[in-house]
C-alpha cells in the first residue's frame, strides 16, 4: 500500500509522544505526524470513552483532511463505582493538573482498603474517507498509597498494574510501560486491524468501518 499520513490527534504532548511510539513501529506503512497548532482545542462532549475518541478523530481529520488517530483514557476505580472513568482528565476540575487530579483521588481512598482499579483506553482511526477502525484495551490494578516514580503523566505515579512486579507506571521505563499498559494494548489491537486491511489499498485509504478485539 502507499504510505498513509496520520495526524496524532491529542494536545497532550506526553500522551501524543506514546501514542506515536507505540503506533508508529507497529505501522510501518504509515507517517505519523503532530497535530497542527492551529487545530483548536476539541470539545470532549461524549458520555463515554468511545464517544470522546470518536469526536476528536472526526475533528481532526476534518481539519486536516488527514487520517487521524485519536483516544480517549478512563481510570476506573471499584471502590467510588468506576469514577473518575470519562472524566479522568478533568477529576479535579476542567483545568486540573495531573498532581491536582492525583491528589483528588488519593483524599477520595483515604482509609479505603480495595484499591481495585482499571485503566481503560479506547482508540480511533478515522481514515481519509471518513470510516473509523476502533480498538480497545484494558490494565487491570490497585491504586498505590501515594505517588511513586517521575515518568509517565496523568494517574501513573498512582497505578500498579496487575501484569507487574509492584511498580507504578511512573517507575517503569517506557517500553515496561507499553508492554502491559491499556494504552499499548489497545494500539496493537488497532494495528491488527490496519495490517488485515493492508493488501487492500483502496480499502485502507477509503476505510472500512471496524472494531478490534477488546
Amino acid at each position: 500500500m502507499s504510505r498513509l499520513k496520520i495526524v496524532v490527534a491529542s494536545a497532550n504532548r506526553e500522551k501524543a509522544s506514546e501514542l506515536a511510539s507505540i503506533f508508529g513501529p507497529l505501522v510501518p506503512e504509515a507517517e505519523l505526524v503532530p497535530r497542527p497548532a492551529s487545530v483548536p482545542p476539541v470539545e470532549e462532549l461524549g458520555a463515554t470513552l468511545e464517544e470522546n475518541a470518536r469526536i476528536k478523530a472526526r475533528a481532526l481529520r476534518e481539519a486536516t483532511g488527514l487520517a487521524a488517530l485519536a483516544d480517549d483514557t478512563g481510570l476506573e476505580v471499584e471502590a467510588l463505582g468506576g469514577a473518575p472513568g470519562v472524566r479522568s482528565a478533568r477529576y479535579a476540575g476542567a483545568d486540573a493538573t495531573d498532581a491536582e487530579n492525583v491528589a483528588k483521588l488519593l483524599a477520595h481512598l483515604r482509609g479505603v482498603r480495595d484499591r481495585r482499579a482499571r485503566f481503560r483506553t479506547v482508540v480511533v482511526l478515522e481514515l481519509p474517507g471518513g470510516a473509523q477502525l476502533v480498538a480497545d484495551g484494558v490494565a487491570p490494578g490497585t491504586i498505590a498509597a501515594e505517588p511513586r516514580g517521575t515518568g509517565g503523566f496523568g494517574y501513573d505515579a498512582v497505578f500498579i498494574p496487575d501484569d507487574g512486579d509492584g511498580r507504578t507506571f511512573a517507575e517503569m521505563r517506557g517500553d515496561e510501560k507499553q508492554a502491559v499498559s491499556h494504552r499499548g494494548r489497545a494500539l496493537r489491537a488497532l494495528a491488527l486491524q490496519v495490517a488485515a486491511m493492508a493488501g487492500d489499498q483502496d480499502e485502507v485509504l477509503a476505510g472500512r468501518e471496524g472494531r478490534g478485539p477488546r
